[in-house]
């Protein structure tokens, strides 16, 4: 969501970006309306129950439904959403899980090789980070436990 409105907001305000707080009210509309792929619903229709009316009569006269139909339109609405979600999530873990690999149970005195990546203490003097090791070691494990 804070893509969309950083690009928003982008495209809209002038050079000089001074204006972007007149924009906020639109974007916020654009915002409220655009219908998401993960829930398949837009975020007004999830919080009420109805899309945003726009350019309509609003002399329009509607039929007033009654709270408990509107509750239970609600919970529907919610439980649909609610679904759509779990299965999302569910994808992104399994994508997610696809490329880790297996966590390896190491022992007290075991070998290991060290990254680099997270060492600047011990390479401060190296200019080219490019041509450092990347890994160093062998060193005696201190302590037992998943890595």
């Amino acid at each position: 969501m804070n893509q969309d409105l950083e690009q928003y907001l982008r495209f809209f305000t002038e050079y000089r970006q001074i204006d972007w707080p007149e924009w906020l009210v639109t974007a916020e509309f654009v915002v409220n309306n655009k219908v998401y792929a993960a829930t398949k619903v837009s975020l007004f229709m999830e919080n009420y129950g109805r899309e945003l009316r726009m350019g309509a009569d609003i002399r329009r006269k509607e039929k007033v439904e009654k709270a408990t139909e509107f509750a239970e339109r609600m919970k529907k609405i919610q439980e649909g959403v609610e679904a759509v979600l779990r299965k999302a999530q569910e994808e992104m873990k399994r994508q997610a899980n696809r490329g880790r690999r297996k966590v390896e149970d190491w022992k007290k005195g075991d070998k290991v090789m060290l990254s680099t990546r997270d060492l600047v203490f011990k390479f401060k003097e190296r200019p080219a980070k490019k041509l450092t090791e990347r890994y160093v070691g062998p060193y005696e494990n201190l302590s037992s436990g998943k890595c």
